[in-house]
């Protein structure tokens, strides 16, 4: 398998930015990761080996960025806003600047998936929501999608708002999102068991925003049995990738 160490400078961030890339050809799938987690994490914890196959068959290629959570949403010694400020430039780099190259290097043109789990997935899903010309598939394990989770009762500031999908998506009204949501795939998953309480509450409640939006989605919740974890992470992506292929989405 085609692995690379890569980095490159952020004028969005200021700062020398890293990502590795797993793969040499196929659909282009950015990996946000769980809280605080770096570019090496989805690798170091078994997910692309988990993913081997259709890494090897040429189906999909993996872009692992670093995260900047631990300067945004887990900085606790910030107010909300500017937790949501921080994130705002973390999203610019991503749109502005890897997406760009991920589509000059690979000479890629449509739409991209995007993927996490645990805090990557509440950054699958608020990143697809709001770019979803940019992401037509999303793959979110276990996520959370209420800022407040992060930020407290943030009182209706604005930049805290427009990254809360599970607020925002209620009040959207633009025909050019709901079209794009409308034709775009979304998986949701979460487990029943272990350390899963909070994920299964913010899962239901996405679900009936979707279903009040008439998005259609795939909401999947496995067994009780099926905690908060990278084992069971594991055995789920693979899965989900496998009827992506069925549906030719890859």
């Amino acid at each position: 398998m085609h692995f690379e160490r890569r980095s490159h400078w952020s004028g969005e961030l200021g700062r020398e930015m890293y990502f590795n890339v797993y793969g040499h050809a196929g659909k282009p799938v950015i990996v946000f990761p769980s809280s605080g987690g770096s570019q090496n994490e989805y690798g170091d914890f078994g997910m692309i080996e988990a993913c081997q196959s259709f890494i090897d068959r040429g189906l999909i290629k993996f872009y692992t960025p670093d995260s900047l959570d631990n300067e945004s949403w887990l900085a606790q010694d910030k107010s909300g806003h500017d937790m949501a400020l921080a994130h705002e430039a973390y999203d610019r780099y991503i749109v502005n600047e890897l997406v760009p190259l991920i589509r000059y290097e690979s000479d890629w043109q449509g739409g991209m998936i995007a993927t996490g789990c645990s805090m990557g997935a509440f950054h699958t899903i608020n990143f697809s929501l709001r770019h979803p010309d940019l992401f037509d598939v999303a793959i979110a394990q276990s996520g959370v999608y209420d800022a407040r989770f992060f930020t407290g009762e943030y009182h209706g500031d604005p930049a805290v708002y427009y990254n809360s999908p599970i607020d925002y998506l209620w009040n959207q009204e633009d025909n050019w999102f709901l079209e794009r949501y409308r034709q775009n795939r979304f998986i949701v998953s979460v487990g029943r068991g272990a350390w899963e309480g909070p994920h299964i509450a913010d899962t239901l409640r996405l679900e009936e925003a979707f279903t009040f939006k008439s998005i259609p989605a795939w909401f999947d919740y496995w067994g009780d049995d099926v905690a908060h974890d990278w084992d069971w992470w594991r055995k789920q992506i693979p899965y989900f990738f496998s009827r992506l292929e069925e549906e030719g989405s890859i």
